[in-house]
């Protein structure tokens, strides 16, 4: 196994998530001195070459303050999208002066989840960012809170990071909070707590030992943390969980110091496209198919054709992305189908070669090709 240094010196493209406290104030407020240590650690790594794209928090809370909610989160949607409309300027202008006091141009791009579901927008936002990289300009992703609702939102910037991590083909996703890593236990509440530097594999144990819920002014805990780490390794890049309010730990960690938790990758990756297939799009319905079939899917990559399917639950269109699950209901796949959910209940349990004959049209004979499925 290579070295930790030797891991982290190949990285050529990485995104660095930042917090919302590693931005703001607990009270009210943006911590500008914060942003500017940031700024000046990911500007050294452009100048090494490197490129960088910065998911970004803090919007909410930088506008709380001037909203007359300084001591608690906004609790309605609408106040929250007014937090996020006010402090979305005062954070953009926050990064683009320090950067610009280290010679770099920013830019915003703010995205919902429907932004990267829809094929074609997920391919338009991967090349913009790949124009501004190409530009040398610093890309500044956040959720777009002022429009979000949940049937489009990404649920915390620790998920969207991971996300944008496989959009633009990054190497290694930087995640920076304000604790030193990964413990085996909170270390808020349990001083015999040890931080682990390396995990080579996420367990169900780590992930019961990561729960708990944000802070008041961020959404996402270490247990989100784990699920965007575990999602990155998918697609083969390992992260780091770094403290992003001590003093360079970031270009520290990036230089291979042992500093926080590097999370390897898996060893069998996901293509881009099948990434996005299992972790970006929200699943529309579900299909139950019988033991032959899963057994064949799992074990030897086939396509899953008609004559498998047992039960159909939901409403869908062809096209859509559906839960694949055996007999008990567990899912262990997940695909985009050919056929709508009108359909697959009339030729669900029937030999390929009949689906013509039963439907009057065919439009393949595989309910989900082995291309448009991912196995979890």
């Amino acid at each position: 196994m290579n070295s930790r240094s030797q891991i982290l010196s190949k990285v050529r493209r990485l995104v660095v998530k930042i917090g919302s406290r590693v931005l703001t104030w607990e009270d009210n407020g943006l911590d500008l001195q914060g942003i500017a240590r940031v700024a000046e650690q990911v500007a050294g790594f452009l100048r090494d070459g490197r490129e960088v794209i910065i998911v970004t928090s803090g919007a909410v809370a930088a506008g709380r303050g001037a909203l007359g909610l300084q001591n608690s989160r906004p609790r309605t949607i609408p106040q929250k999208q007014a937090a996020a409309a006010v402090g979305q300027t005062r954070l953009m202008r926050a990064y683009e002066d320090a950067f610009a006091e280290q010679g770099f141009t920013t830019a915003q791009l703010l995205l919902t989840q429907a932004d990267l579901a829809d094929r074609t927008r997920f391919l338009n936002a991967r090349a913009t960012i790949e124009t501004l990289l190409e530009c040398s300009a610093v890309p500044i992703i956040n959720e777009n809170d002022t429009v979000v609702v949940d049937e489009i939102k990404f649920g915390d910037n620790d998920n969207l990071s991971a996300l944008v991590t496989n959009l633009v083909d990054a190497q290694l996703l930087v995640i920076l909070t304000d604790i030193d890593g990964f413990y085996d236990a909170d270390p808020r509440s349990n001083p015999a707590a040890r931080l682990v530097p390396l995990v080579r594999s996420i367990t169900r144990a780590m992930e019961r030992a990561a729960g708990g819920a944000g802070s008041a002014v961020g959404t996402g805990c270490m247990a989100t943390k784990l699920a965007a780490a575990k999602k990155a390794g998918k697609s083969g890049v390992a992260t780091l969980i770094v403290n992003g309010k001590a003093g360079s730990t970031l270009a520290r960690a990036v230089a291979g110091d042992e500093v926080g938790t590097l999370f390897l990758p898996e060893r069998e990756s996901l293509t881009s496209r099948k990434h996005w297939i299992a972790y970006t799009l929200r699943p529309r319905g579900r299909v139950l198919v019988d033991d032959g079939a899963c057994s064949v899917l799992r074990q030897h990559g086939r396509s899953l054709l008609p004559s498998g399917v047992i039960t159909v639950d939901g409403e869908f269109e062809r096209g859509a992305c559906v839960r694949v699950c055996s007999q008990d209901g567990a899912e262990f796949g997940r695909g985009l189908i050919d056929y709508s959910s009108r359909e697959l209940e009339r030729i669900m349990g029937h030999r390929s070669g009949d689906i013509e004959a039963i439907l009057g049209y065919r439009y393949s004979d595989e309910v989900i090709h082995r291309d448009n499925l991912v196995i979890l």
